[in-house]
């Protein structure tokens, strides 16, 4: 979440229960770290006349309680309602409601699978890689979506392999790099795939496992090249901690 930067000092004397998590709030502040945190999951139930009236009764927020009736009158956006309380509670800088308004964009018309998935990737990329396995491993463990077609879960399983590559779980990342190649056959995942591999195998095991296939071998003498041209790039007396730590960060960005 943002930084806040001002704070109201009207608690509700009620409680509004988010339905969604069952979840009772009682301040603007704790309205907006509900939205802010779950714009990947936030769906139509957060619109409704009870939040307007609670605002309205609760906190004295008539202006936006009347601006949020406006919205569902004219069968508005869920988008546009939840920017409208984030504009109106004057808590978020407008970097941050850029980006606010820039995901609430990308969600528009995803499924709430979709919707996960982008959570995922986002944590991903933003480091917080804990965070992604577990979303990533509760879309899996969920009843599978019809919806969407096979290779969608074999991103996930890419997702996966890239996230435990930062932890250096290689054995794990190979595994579900293996099971997004299958599902996906996307040449593309071979190289994250072997190299998770080679990281964790014998070399006698690599040896073996990179002769299955003519794909195998091709791929991996091209990480060879690579690594053999970022040695010869390096200066002699580069310490060889340091080029293990750049090979390392380079894989990850290849992942």
């Amino acid at each position: 979440m943002g930084s806040l930067i001002l704070c109201h000092d009207r608690h509700a004397a009620h409680s509004y229960e988010i339905t969604r998590i069952h979840c009772r709030i009682f301040t603007i502040e704790e309205l907006c770290y509900y939205l802010c945190n779950n714009l990947y999951l936030i769906d139509y139930t957060i619109m409704n006349t009870q939040l307007c009236d609670w605002l309205d009764e609760e906190l004295g927020m008539d202006r936006l309680a009347s601006d949020l009736r406006d919205v569902l009158r004219l069968h508005g956006s869920v988008e546009k309602f939840v920017l409208t309380i984030l504009k109106a509670s004057k808590i978020y800088r407008e970097p941050e409601m850029i980006r606010i308004q820039n995901v609430l964009e990308h969600l528009k018309n995803q499924k709430d699978i979709e919707r996960q998935k982008y959570k995922g990737d986002n944590l991903l990329e933003s480091g917080e890689v804990e965070e992604a396995i577990l979303v990533y491993q509760a879309i899996l463990n969920q009843e599978k979506d019809e919806s969407v077609d096979e290779k969608f879960y074999g991103k996930i399983y890419a997702g996966l392999g890239a996230a435990y590559g930062r932890l250096f779980l290689y054995q794990e990342a190979a595994r579900m790099y293996d099971r997004a190649y299958q599902i996906c056959q996307d040449k593309a995942l071979i190289k994250p795939y072997l190299y998770a591999s080679y990281k964790y195998m014998s070399l006698e095991e690599y040896h073996i496992l990179i002769t299955k296939q003519d794909d195998y071998m091709e791929i991996n003498a091209q990480m060879r090249r690579e690594i053999d041209e970022i040695r010869k790039n390096m200066p002699e007396e580069t310490d060889p901690d340091l080029i293990e730590k750049w090979k390392r960060q380079h894989r990850r960005n290849h992942a």
